[in-house]
């Protein structure tokens, strides 16, 4: 399928404007350096913004501006391959995730590598997660409405959250929210696609970088698609991008959870390439896939899809 004009052109402008973005890189720092320079939209008001620590590890609370009361929680695990991003590069999206599914959305700045290896990010995100049902009632939030949500290396981070909570029985997670997520380490990777930022190329670097060793890749915490049972997880919503190298292992997954008894919702949005989701203001392509994860949250944790 054929980009619609706009994303197209959206394509076009990115890489006219950032010709590095989606090159090879060699080194971390490079890798940085082009991600900095890249805008990302600002998202909406909210009625409070707090940044402080959860049990060492930084996070950012969003609360919308509007409903009072102790509203739904969303854990949020940024993307970027383990080694790029943070609470600054997803504000956006946490923002529209907050006012669109009117929810509190606690977003986690997970230690990076190559600096702190696996099991650093899974381990930052697990404890982060047990902080907000311990904790997140004195920000006004409900512990017992409690999702994970995470894109690309961030979707692998909330299903291994789900699988560890799930191993040692706590924190309890409602549902979990994955948009273009890692789900094999090792997996062969052999989708390219031109409409792509991110290549096959790209995913072999950043793992290279997140494992210590590539016998950690078959860690169930690193490549939940490799756990032997998947049986007992909360209901899934697994978001797929047409044009993007991890297809095959998200879809693997979702299938997977499916033949384990676990409820899941699979969305092929067509038209999107990897790294669209919250850029909705941008691409209306990006806005599709926001409003499937927007009414996934709200009918899971609120009784009401409606976006």
């Amino acid at each position: 399928m054929t980009l619609d004009p706009y994303t197209a052109a959206f394509l076009r402008r990115m890489r006219a404007t950032h010709p590095d973005l989606g090159a090879t890189v060699t080194d971390p720092d490079q890798a940085r350096r082009i991600q900095d320079r890249a805008r990302y939209p600002r998202g909406p008001q909210m009625a409070q913004v707090t940044n402080l620590t959860a049990d060492g590890v930084p996070v950012r609370i969003y609360r919308p501006a509007g409903p009072t009361g102790p509203l739904p929680v969303v854990v949020y695990l940024h993307g970027g391959g383990w080694v790029l991003c943070g609470l600054d590069t997803h504000d956006g999206v946490c923002r529209q995730l907050a006012d669109r599914a009117k929810m509190l959305v606690v977003s986690v700045d997970y230690r990076l590598a190559p600096e702190h290896p696996f099991p650093a990010a899974p381990d930052d995100a697990y404890t982060a997660t047990c902080w907000v049902q311990r904790r997140v009632a004195q920000w006004g939030g409900d512990p017992d409405r409690l999702a994970v949500a995470g894109d690309s290396a961030g979707g692998a981070l909330a299903a291994a959250t789900c699988l560890r909570a799930r191993d040692l029985d706590f924190p309890r997670i409602a549902y979990q929210l994955l948009v273009y997520p890692v789900t094999d380490c090792l997996a062969p990777r052999t989708r390219d696609d031109t409409h792509s930022l991110l290549t096959a190329e790209h995913m072999r670097w950043y793992v290279a970088r997140y494992l210590r060793h590539p016998s950690d890749g078959e860690h169930p915490y690193a490549s939940p698609l490799r756990a032997p049972d998947l049986g007992g997880l909360p209901p899934a919503l697994v978001l797929l991008a047409e044009h993007d190298p991890l297809r095959d292992e998200g879809e693997a997954y979702a299938v997977r959870l499916a033949e384990h008894g676990v409820p899941v919702e699979t969305h092929l949005v067509e038209g999107l390439f990897h790294g669209l989701f919250g850029l909705g203001d941008l691409v209306p392509v990006g806005r599709r896939a926001e409003t499937l994860a927007v009414a996934g949250l709200r009918a899971a944790l609120r009784g009401d899809a409606h976006v």
